[in-house]
């Protein structure tokens, strides 16, 4: 017994162990440790020539204002505004020229345009130029002419890199990034700080030192853009590397541009498929080719180009990163299904987390491609030999210091939400049964991080990427528990699904350290230890996914690139609805390509016209240098509260009854009297504080309730963000909402007992349930505290949970937690509403079979032991795990 004790202390000593390490390789990736900035050694990277004229400058020049007029060429703010509405809020020509043609309209708001088409020619010839203009030219593969709309690559490069907004972040040089003095321990975020960009200027700086690199960032996608007509177009976009990528994630900062729409065609006409699929490819390569040329030579060559800010620098546009989803991987190599388009892995061992592998060798690649001039056969073998499919001229054959398959970056939508988690849901719904995995799922309790599936997921069909997101949430808590057939041990099982939702997670950090990219690269190990009990279980006999492999790479490429953060295919397949469904939709669906060109251009003049009149509505000024430093991946939130209460009079009697806070009337009284005695040179004994707290009388019969607390977002590196709500607890009562019952929410929260909420640890905090927030009336605060003491302004009403175990379940890291009692009944005090930290979901024990009687909103109540769900945010994971 006694040897058994000491197995169980040495176990809890190592979790510690383990937990404190993992916590202090968490406060390094969020910046709590500092950063140490290394720069290039040779200073001259990046540096500016000299200054030219600023955007905006030069923007104002090319107006032609005679007239101190800010809106020009638009008579006055209310055309411009109406002008504004009219391109930005999809409004059509018709429904436009119809409005304008009421009467009495134009002149009430004296518009000098009468209808749409006046409005264009404003628009077409008093505008300057915002972004480049489309061109059509022919294409002409296997003796087919095809037609193809692109733009300028080089001034859609000068376009970003010259726009205004972004001109005080830019990164102009790389650099290394340390989190701590010794500089051991790297750090990966932008796109500045990987291992490319650097290995690239050295090799840049061999002929032409003093350059500034310009990565260019390609990513292509076919979209349909009808329901039934089966209509698509394949838009390609273009962004740079020197935007911060917290900017270029985000569509509405316009940090991404489109470059070329390429041709759509299905050559149905060919009816090999072979020669088909061949002659699609060599369309694809010839297109871009044609597009991406003229980085061949300004690449080499520099060329001079102006910043927003008017600094001129000597830039070498240079391809240095694909996004796309497998079969555009596949596409833009030339590499067969089923394999890697990075590496030489074979396809029968992509399923293997120790097979080895080398990044395919573009030597032997590019020698392949020049047996083209040997013959066709010559072509094909030497292909084939090569381990590609044999394209004519691939667009990136001869394009400077491109490596592209190492330019094929991960893509978290669909490799890992598309891809792995689809699987595993399949996997996990065969192994335990639909019905009991639906039934839990409708049983979980309310949070502002979980979206309940009312009727389960097993059923659900297309899950989206956003879908398959909100159900990891609340994946693993679900399994646990179930019984396995023919009794086999779910420890396992637990295990596999611990290790891929670890590494999802992990994968998607805005910042790594050397030390996290090995979390990364353990949490995969864990799956793959493990994934063996879906053989044993009859689902899958072998694991060959391609984009399971495709997990083994994310370490290398999160440094060479920087964080998934920077070329996610999420935010493209966002750009979809701006580029190509809205613009499809502002045609006639004939000729619809040099009406969706027509209509983008307008738009982006629109926009940019917009930027101009806030900077000269802002005073013309213009702004400091940003200096890049890693995301902050804390939780810098700012707590809110609705300005006047939700119920304004609500008597304690009613806080008991439909709110469930038994103990409201003795936990005020105690908070009252510990408050007054705080300063007290010796601190009160439980029994004392009951005594006293039994004299305190509430000079009030009502109290002001608020249902709800959010917390709104920071805009902590200053790139003038819009404030959202990124959580929220709620605490109200049972209430009619229309024709139906809305019951009873009382949320769960994550409350600081340190004293000093804005240092969280697990130790520092617990949990608790929410089930009143409230105020005191402002003149009974003087007669129940003394005038020494402050006051907070809110509070709430709380009923504990057991403080956190010292170590998680060791079979799926979650923490277990049960309600606080004392004598049978639940433990509750007041708290001020500031020590609430932030929303945590708690998972129900469920057991082998969910007892039926439980529902979502009653089963906080009913269950007596929970899981803490670690899996709600980016937060809450790197805090418990």
């Amino acid at each position: 017994m006694d040897d058994i004790e000491d197995l169980a202390d040495e176990d809890e000593a190592g979790w510690e162990d383990q937990r404190r390490a993992h916590q202090d390789i968490q406060a390094r990736v969020q910046g709590q440790r500092g950063c140490v900035v290394v720069p290039y050694p040779d200073l001259r990277a990046g540096q500016q020539i000299t200054r030219g004229c600023a955007a905006n400058a030069e923007y104002e020049a090319h107006l032609a204002n005679e007239e101190e007029n800010v809106y020009h060429p638009f008579a006055s703010k209310m055309e411009w505004e109406v002008a504004r509405w009219a391109k930005l809020r999809g409004l059509s020509s018709t429904a436009l020229s119809d409005l304008l043609a009421i009467e009495g309209i134009s002149e009430r708001l004296s518009l000098s345009f009468k209808n749409v088409n006046e409005l264009n020619a404003i628009v077409d010839h008093g505008l300057p130029t915002g972004r480049p203009k489309f061109k059509r030219e022919q294409i002409v593969v296997a003796g087919e002419a095809f037609d193809i709309y692109y733009r300028d690559v080089i001034e859609c490069v000068k376009s970003l890199y010259g726009d205004p907004d972004f001109a005080k972040y830019l990164a102009f040089a790389p650099e290394w990034h340390y989190s701590d003095e010794d500089e051991t321990i790297r750090l990966f975020h932008d796109m500045h700080t990987g291992k490319w960009w650097w290995d690239t200027q050295k090799k840049l700086d061999k002929d032409n030192p003093g350059g500034t690199i310009i990565p260019i960032i390609i990513s292509s996608d076919k979209t349909q853009v009808t329901l039934f007509r089966n209509k698509s177009v394949y838009p390609v976009y273009l962004t740079i590397g020197n935007i911060p990528k917290e900017i270029r994630r985000k569509p509405s900062r316009g940090a991404h541009i489109l470059l070329a729409y390429l041709p759509c065609t299905r050559l149905q006409h060919i009816t090999n498929k072979a020669s088909r699929r061949r002659t699609l490819a060599n369309l694809y390569h010839a297109c871009l080719h044609r597009v991406l040329a003229p980085l061949k030579s300004i690449g080499v060559d520099g060329l001079r180009m102006a910043s927003g800010d008017g600094a001129l620098r000597r830039c070498h546009p240079l391809f240095a990163s694909f996004v796309g989803d497998y079969p555009e991987q596949l596409l833009v190599t030339g590499i067969k299904f089923g394999e890697c388009p990075k590496c030489d892995v074979d396809a029968d061992d992509t399923g293997s987390n120790t097979a080895p592998f080398h990044l395919r060798n573009l030597t032997k690649v590019l020698d392949a491609l020049a047996a083209l001039d040997e013959g066709n056969l010559s072509f094909v073998r030497a292909c084939a030999a090569a381990g590609i499919k044999p394209i004519v001229h691939p667009f990136w054959e001869d394009l400077p210091f491109t490596n592209i398959f190492r330019a094929i970056t991960p893509d978290v939508l669909h490799q890992l939400y598309q891809g792995l988690i689809k699987h595993l849901l399949g996997w996990l719904s065969a192994a335990c049964g639909g019905a009991e995995i639906d039934a839990r799922c409708r049983r979980l309790p309310p949070n502002h991080h979980i979206h309940l599936f009312s009727k389960g997921i097993t059923c659900l069909s297309h899950i989206s990427g956003t879908e398959h997101a909100q159900i990891c949430r609340f994946l693993l808590g679900i399994v646990i528990g179930i019984r396995l057939p023919n009794n086999l041990n779910a420890g396992r099982l637990l295990r596999a699904v611990q290790g891929l939702l670890d590494f999802l997670y992990l994968a998607q950090y805005p910042c790594h350290s050397l030390e996290s990219l090995q979390l990364l690269d353990d949490a995969l190990d864990l799956f793959h230890e493990n994934k063996d009990i879906f053989v044993d279980l009859g689902i899958r006999s072998n694991f060959n996914l391609p984009k399971l492999h495709a997990a083994r790479h994310y370490s290398a490429m999160i440094m060479m690139f920087g964080t998934t953060d920077n070329y996610n295919t999420e935010y493209t397949e966002r750009l979809h609805i701006d580029f190509a469904k809205d613009a499809y939709r502002a045609t006639n669906h004939k000729d619809e390509f040099v009406q969706m060109t027509r209509w983008l251009e307008r738009k982006e003049k629109i926009i940019r016209h917009d930027k101009y009149i806030n900077w000269r509505c802002a005073g013309a000024e213009e702004t400091m240098p940003y200096h890049l430093c890693p995301p902050d991946m804390t939780f810098r939130r700012l707590q809110s509260v609705s300005k006047h209460p939700t119920a304004k009079a609500v008597s304690i009697d009613k806080l008991i009854e439909d709110y469930g806070a038994t103990y409201f009337r003795e936990a005020l009284a105690h908070y009252i009297t510990q408050l007054n005695h705080a300063n007290d040179p010796i601190p009160l004994h439980s029994q004392t504080l009951d005594v006293l707290a039994q004299d305190v009388h509430f000079p009030f019969r009502t109290l002001p309730i608020f249902h709800r607390v959010k917390w709104l977002s920071v805009d902590a590196r200053g790139h003038g963000d819009a404030t959202a709500t990124l959580d929220s607890v709620h605490a109200r009562p049972q209430c009619n909402s229309g024709s139906s019952l809305r019951p009873r929410r009382s949320d769960t929260a994550l409350v600081s007992i340190s004293g000093n909420p804005d240092v969280v640890s697990i130790e520092g905090v617990r949990v608790g349930q929410v089930r009143v927030i409230f105020s005191l009336p402002s003149k009974s605060v003087p007669l129940l505290f003394s005038p020494t003491v402050k006051v907070p302004t809110h509070f709430a009403y709380i009923e504990w949970f057991e403080p956190f175990t010292s170590a998680p379940d060791r079979h799926h890291g979650l923490y277990k937690l049960s309600r606080s009692l004392c004598g049978g009944e639940k433990v509750a005090s007041i708290v001020p509403l500031a020590n609430i930290v932030r929303s945590v979901h708690l998972m129900p024990n469920f057991g082998a079979v969910v007892p039926r009687e439980w529902t979502s909103d009653t089963v906080l109540d009913h269950c007596n032991t929970f899981w803490l769900n670690s899996y709600i945010d980016r937060y809450t994971f790197s805090l418990f795990k």
